[in-house]
């Protein structure tokens, strides 16, 4: 190895953050060609070139009674990345998202005179606020994707920066709609298409196939010509989600499963029914009306209801301020509810070009050239 290169090391927990990491490891080596990149990361970020010490997958658990069951292993890993990371100092860490998991580790670095920056805030606006006291002294930076976040910092003394989201850099303003339908070879061009995206874990797909294959039926009842596109991110939650049409008897349905390839169901559609998540915010900048839903475990969602403090859950409506599209949540996620929900929303032509327009205003906010802003952000501690 030779003797200038720098090493990075970055952990990222789920899909969102391999994404996040990818583009800003690119970013990186256009600044720093002779850099290395290790530690815990997805597909994207392998691509680039990071070597990998536990898969992905490990820390894609989420709510409280999920991290339990996977407590000793989760605290496992990170033992094992800490031990390691001072052992063997890298010049940077960089923590993206998964915050239960990094800022313990970002702590123990940043005492061993590591540079740790944690990049995606912690939704402290959202609840659990008095975790900036644990932020500030764990990290030597935060990038924030979100504009009313940096302030949060810039109050308590904890370098920030605004960086925007790299999905308004990578999504366009606007989706060409009749072509991707061409290109999906939807027939007719005119049918009503419903994307539906149960999320990426398979805790989350479990939960939500069900109530999703359901939903489907009671819109075909109103719409016979209705169309439904499901992206899955793995052949797991696939099959999760295949073994509920057959639990159902739905082979019938006209519900076409999909690997990934989740902008262009939402591009093609006409609505959509998704997950409380990173899909929110894409769906949002494709310009989609949504229905925004979620299942977790009752105590995990009694605990979260409990430390909440806004009203909303979905990126696009946290992001507005207000209640722009519906969120239907937990045991009023029901099959009934969410098809009228759909319904309701699609056949509103009104509500749907003011929703296009709120978009279009927040597409262009977020729109920063994020992993060159991040890059720029931290490459002075590698100096």
């Amino acid at each position: 190895m030779k003797q200038n290169t720098k090493t990075i090391a970055l952990v990222a927990g789920e899909a969102s953050g391999d994404l996040l990491g990818s583009l800003l490891m690119e970013a990186i080596k256009q600044a720093v060609p002779n850099v290395r990149f290790i530690g815990i990361g997805g597909p994207k970020m392998q691509t680039v070139g990071m070597e990998v010490l536990f898969p992905m997958e490990k820390l894609a658990v989420n709510g409280y009674i999920e991290v339990l069951r996977h407590f000793r292993e989760l605290v496992g890993i990170r033992r094992s990345l800490r031990d390691r990371f001072i052992a063997e100092p890298p010049d940077m860490f960089i923590g993206i998202d998964a915050p239960d998991f990094n800022l313990d580790l970002e702590m123990a670095l940043k005492q061993h005179g590591i540079p740790a920056v944690h990049y995606v805030s912690p939704s402290i606006w959202a609840w659990r606020g008095e975790r900036i006291h644990k932020i500030k002294q764990a990290v030597s930076h935060i990038l924030a994707l979100f504009p009313f976040e940096a302030p949060l910092y810039q109050q308590a003394d904890v370098p920030v920066t605004y960086v925007g989201h790299p999905l308004a850099d990578i999504l366009p303003e606007q989706p060409k709609r009749d072509e991707m339908r061409e290109q999906m070879r939807i027939l007719p061009r005119n049918a009503r298409v419903f994307a539906f995206l149960p999320g990426s874990r398979q805790s989350e797909v479990r939960r939500l196939a069900g109530t999703f294959v359901e939903t489907a039926k009671l819109i075909l009842q109103k719409l016979p010509d209705a169309q439904f596109l499901v992206p899955l991110a793995s052949r797991e939650t696939r099959t999760i989600f295949e073994n509920e049409i057959w639990r159902q008897e739905a082979q019938q349905l006209p519900i076409t499963l999909l690997f990934g390839h989740a902008h262009d169901a939402m591009i093609a559609a006409d609505g959509v029914l998704v997950a409380s998540g990173t899909a929110t915010l894409e769906a949002a900048l494709l310009k989609r009306p949504m229905v925004i839903t979620y299942k977790m475990s009752p105590l995990t969602y009694w605990i979260a209801k409990r430390k909440q403090y806004l009203p909303y859950v979905g990126l696009p409506n946290i992001l507005a301020g207000k209640f722009v599209v519906p969120e239907i949540l937990q045991d009023d996620a029901t099959p009934e509810n969410l098809a009228q929900a759909l319904l309701n929303l699609v056949n509103n032509k009104h509500a749907v070009a003011e929703l296009e327009q709120t978009f279009t205003r927040m597409h262009q906010t977020l729109r920063q050239d994020t992993a060159q802003k991040a890059a720029a952000a931290i490459l002075p501690y590698l100096a």
